[in-house]
């Protein structure tokens, strides 16, 4: 039984600049029991004019939606702060229009104008996701704040694509009673069914930053925390039609020219001059496949990586940044949410794009690619085949590198899969790999899941245990958490184009979590307990390799801000001698250590804003203090600096030494879509400096002019920094729609 909030017949004349049709169906905005909305999209006979004012007459003539409910911090509650939005349609765009009221419009949180960045999560901000297909498990989510930025991103179960983007608009005014925004998304740039009469899902989020508090159109649990865009409790949307099905072409070339100098490569070089030209092609097979192909692509406008501190083992992961590997990144995604604690490995990542294009951390050309990605019935579909070219310098030689996913839809909200992928070397037999495996992913109520996976790698002259698999259990409810995990890696499993921190190796994991709210509690929202056990073996159980046993305590103030305090205590065999930095070099044998690390996280809202934090313990028979701050100076919303400092003073038997790493980026933001960006960072310990500055501007949707500068030098010498390598590029594109 539906419970109606509103419900209003009208009719309006078709005098308006902006006209709905003459005769509109009831407008209603209704909450079911569980507090899932029913809202309905009203046709318009014009475009809708943005500015983001909502002065035309459709929106005197048209109620509201309204009625939100609060996810945090009273579940369920209405939410303080009223939020009325309308969703309107033509012949080529979907609109959004919301007034988003504010009884203290002075402390609107609003300092971010970057494309895409994390930081417009952390204003006052409103965001709309949309499930095309209607399959509760996917989405396209568009996000703006009060000054109006743009952030778009593609939602899977596994997790959301913050770096996809897509060609939309969005308009914003503030006002003396909060702001109000306009939205318009061309049809063009979503995939759904079919044309005609649509019935898609639909949530909206709006988050009040000074109060701390995220409110829905439809409810969704607290449990979900960040979770907003979990489609399986979204609302439904209604009465929206789409036009006829267009060539469905996207064609975007580029030109770029670019000098480069590199004194430690193999070969070395300066002020190597070279122009290139190429293109992108995305076409619609259907409106939920999508065809993409790639020739003589070019990655210069990617960002630098920002260094870490490594005082393990293992390697560090960075994630891939460059877009034409992006869009449909998510139905890659294998065996439940991959991740990597502090002191362990966890999931590998069976397809890893950035093993593409990239060879002893230099670029390599890509000649040519292509992919399909998409939606085909039930299955959720990924195809990749793209070929590198020769580069001696590198150390590479041409390589093809293939992915194929199919993932199946099974009950409301589970899943069952496979993955295979490969890389083939040019005239190289022996230097082929592949990989194959098989996954499900069960979901069961709202806070219940369970994935177990099994994947076997065939590499030349390695055979036998080269297989990996895992098992695991969460309940993730709001006030208990309790999770379960066995991952198995053998040593001989070698997937060449995925990613394994960590070989021949059982990691058994627990965790149990205890995270009241206060019920009225004005400084404090939510007290957190954790205990944490991680116990790893080699793959055959015989030897134990690392246990760490962790305890957690964490305080959520109703500001944002946020106090944690860890205790860990650790045992870890080292099999051989550990060369932890320049000149140190710990023994193998048995080690055991204790930490206590506390943190203190400042909400974005105020002008300095981050995460600052300091640890001490025993280390190897030694000690480790650490001490870092990450985090954000706004002094404008077009203006601010981002300092990121680690350091840490490391005393031990086998000799003393200090790791450090001091990185700051300064960002100016003139405009929503023009953005200049400078970072350095200096590793004492590794006698470098690098920096970089990088103008972005999109001239006009989805096509963009980058112009990138970044040098690394060598610290290691008297008098200035030496330049080991140097690099200017200049590049344009330009989108072609069909």
């Amino acid at each position: 039984m539906l419970r109606m909030a509103r419900a209003t017949t009208f009719v309006l004349a078709l005098a308006s600049p902006v006209a709905a049709q003459s005769l509109v169906p009831p407008q209603t905005v209704a909450h079911d029991d569980q507090g899932r909305a029913t809202v309905r999209a009203v046709r318009l006979t014009q475009p809708l004019s943005l500015d983001g004012r909502l002065d035309e007459e459709v929106y005197r003539a048209i109620p509201p939606i309204d009625g939100f409910l609060q996810q945090v911090p009273q579940q369920g509650a209405p939410a303080s702060e009223p939020t009325e939005m309308w969703v309107f349609f033509d012949e080529d765009n979907l609109y959004i229009a919301a007034r988003c009221l504010d009884s203290q419009p002075g402390r609107i949180a609003a300092n971010e104008l970057r494309r895409d960045n994390n930081g417009i999560f952390e204003n006052d901000n409103f965001g709309i996701a949309l499930d095309t297909f209607l399959d509760r498990r996917n989405a396209y989510y568009f996000q703006t704040n009060a000054i109006g930025a743009l952030r778009d991103a593609t939602v899977t179960e596994s997790g959301n694509n913050a770096n996809w983007s897509t060609v939309w608009d969005v308009r914003t005014a503030r006002t003396d009673t909060g702001y109000t925004l306009e939205m318009v998304i061309p049809f063009k740039s979503l995939r759904y069914r079919g044309a005609g009469p649509q019935t898609w899902g639909i949530n909206v989020r709006r988050v009040v930053k000074w109060k701390n508090e995220s409110s829905m159109l439809s409810q969704v649990p607290a449990s979900f925390s960040a979770g907003w865009t979990q489609m399986s409790v979204a609302g439904t949307l209604v009465g929206l039609e789409t036009p006829a099905q267009a060539l469905n072409l996207e064609l975007k070339p580029y030109g770029v020219t670019s000098l480069t100098t590199d004194r430690a490569a193999r070969v070395p070089f300066s002020n190597d001059r070279k122009s290139s030209a190429g293109f992108d092609v995305k076409y619609g097979l259907t409106r939920g496949l999508t065809a993409d192909l790639t020739v003589n692509t070019d990655f210069a406008q990617v960002e630098e990586d920002l260094q870490q501190v490594n005082l393990t083992r293992f390697d560090v992961f960075y994630p891939d940044k460059r877009d034409f590997f992006l869009e449909g990144q998510g139905i890659f995604d294998f065996g439940g949410q991959a991740g990597f604690s502090a002191r362990t490995a966890t999931v590998p990542i069976m397809f890893f794009s950035r093993r593409i294009g990239l060879s002893n951390g230099q670029s390599v050309p890509v000649i040519a690619g292509g992919r399909v990605t998409g939606k085909a019935g039930k299955f959720d579909v990924g195809g990749l085949a793209i070929t590198t070219a020769d580069k001696a310098e590198a150390g590479a030689v041409q390589t093809t590198f293939s992915a194929m996913r199919v993932r199946r839809n099974i009950l409301r909200r589970s899943s069952v899969g496979f993955i295979a992928t490969g890389r083939s070397p040019a005239g190289s037999a022996s230097g082929t790999n592949a990989l194959g495996g098989v996954d499900a992913d069960f979901r069961f109520f709202d806070n219940i899941q369970a994935n177990v996976y099994w994947a076997r790698t065939s590499s030349a002259g390695l055979n036998g245990d080269d297989a990996s698999y895992r098992t695991r259990f969460l309940y993730g409810g709001d006030r208990y958490g309790f999770e379960v995990d066995r991952v198995v890696i053998e040593p001989q499993f070698n997937p060449e184009v995925g990613f394994v921190r960590r070989g021949n190796v059982a990691t058994n994991s627990a965790s149990a979590r205890f995270s009241p709210r206060m019920r009225r509690g004005r400084l404090v929202r939510r007290l957190t307990w954790q205990a944490d056990l991680d116990y790893l073996t080699d793959a055959a159980g015989d030897q134990l390799e690392d246990r760490a046993v962790a305890g957690v305590f964490g305080v959520e103030f109703n500001s944002g801000d946020e106090v944690t305090v860890t205790g860990t205590r650790l045992y870890e065999r080292l099999p051989r001698d550990f060369t932890i930095s320049r000149g140190v070099v710990v023994p193998a044998g048995e080690y055991s250590y204790q930490m206590l690390n506390a943190s203190y996280s400042l909400a974005q809202q105020r002008m300095v804003s981050g995460t600052a934090s300091a640890s001490y313990g025993s280390f190897y028979n030694g000690t480790r203090a650490t001490a870092a701050y990450t985090g954000r100076i706004g002094f404008s919303p077009h203006l601010a600096l981002e300092p990121n400092l680690t350091l840490n003073w490391v005393r031990l038997p086998y000799g003393d030494f200090d790791a450090r790493l001091i990185g700051m980026r300064f960002v100016v933001s003139p405009t929503a879509r023009l953005g200049f960006s400078s970072l350095t960072q200096f590793n004492p310990g590794a006698h470098s400096l690098t920096s970089s500055v990088r103008m972005r501007w999109e001239y006009t949707p989805g096509s963009d002019l980058y112009v990138v500068y970044s040098d690394g030098r060598d610290t290691a010498v008297a008098n200035l920094p030496i330049v080991q390598n140097r690099s200017f590029a200049i590049k344009a594109t330009r989108l072609f729609r069909f």
